[in-house]
This record gives structure tokens, C-alpha cells and sequence, in this order.
């Protein structure tokens, strides 16, 4: 059974159609040949991402989401952590709506949790791509 939890740290930032994302992310896991197992959402303010970047990737700057992948096989796992800072200031600098950015990030992590990277310029124009799919996919 797929399991998506949600967590905020140092935010008071929470999603309200839970269902409706796990229900997303399953088909996108489904559609990459891949079974959604468990994956952690955990939103949090900017410095909290800061730390979990210093100490656990030794990088000293702000990101918008850092993943941890715990995937085995076929079965999609891990930690996805979002600054809600950063979506928020990412949206505002595309002119974007806030939550599609933040689907973005969600899928992002998502895909990295797939097996997809964006370290290369043709990488990460091949999960730009995906992320744009998956967002079309979208049912709410």
C-alpha cells in the first residue's frame, strides 16, 4: 500500500488535499515502471533546510529540496524536504501560483527518487520535461 506522510518543520505551512497527492504521486511512480512505497514530505522554513544541508550533504547555502533516497528495486522511498521559503520566493520570481511550484518540488524529488538526476544541462532538461508531464497529469 503506498504511504505518503506529511511533516513541517519550523513552518506552519500544511497541504490540505493529501489524498489527491498521494493518489498523483502513485501514478507518477506507476507510469516510470516503479511502485510508490514510502515517501516522507517534510516542508520546512529555510534555515531548518540550511542545517539538514550543512551536516548531511556538507553544503553551506539554501535549496528549495533536498531528497533522500531509500528506493530499493521497483519500490520508491524516501525523504523529501521542501523549503517553503524558497517555493514561495521561486513562485514569485516565475510568476508562478505558489502551490504549482510547490507541485513541482513535490514531483521534482519525486523523479529524483525514480532514479533521475539534473547535474548535467541534458539531464536536467530531460526532468524538466518529466516535471512539466507529471504537472499536466495533475486531477486537482
Amino acid at each position: 500500500m503506498p504511504s505518503v506522510s506529511f511533516h513541517s518543520e519550523q513552518t506552519d505551512f500544511s497541504i490540505t488535499n493529501e489524498s489527491r497527492i498521494v493518489d498523483w504521486l502513485t501514478n507518477v511512480c506507476r507510469q516510470e515502471g516503479k511502485n510508490l512505497d514510502e515517501i516522507s514530505l517534510i516542508f520546512c522554513s529555510d534555515d531548518y533546510l540550511l542545517l539538514v544541508n550543512q551536516k548531511h550533504l556538507k553544503h553551506d547555502y539554501y535549496t528549495d529540496v533536498i531528497t533522500f533516497d531509500y528506493s530499493e528495486g521497483l519500490e520508491v522511498s524516501g525523504d523529501i524536504f521542501i523549503s517553503i521559503e524558497r517555493v514561495a520566493e521561486n513562485a514569485q520570481e516565475l510568476n508562478v501560483n505558489m502551490i504549482d511550484e510547490l507541485h513541482r518540488i513535490i514531483v521534482h524529488g519525486t523523479l529524483h527518487l525514480i532514479g533521475y538526476t539534473d547535474k548535467e544541462a541534458s539531464a536536467k532538461q530531460q526532468m524538466t520535461a518529466k516535471e512539466d508531464f507529471y504537472l499536466s497529469l495533475r486531477a486537482f
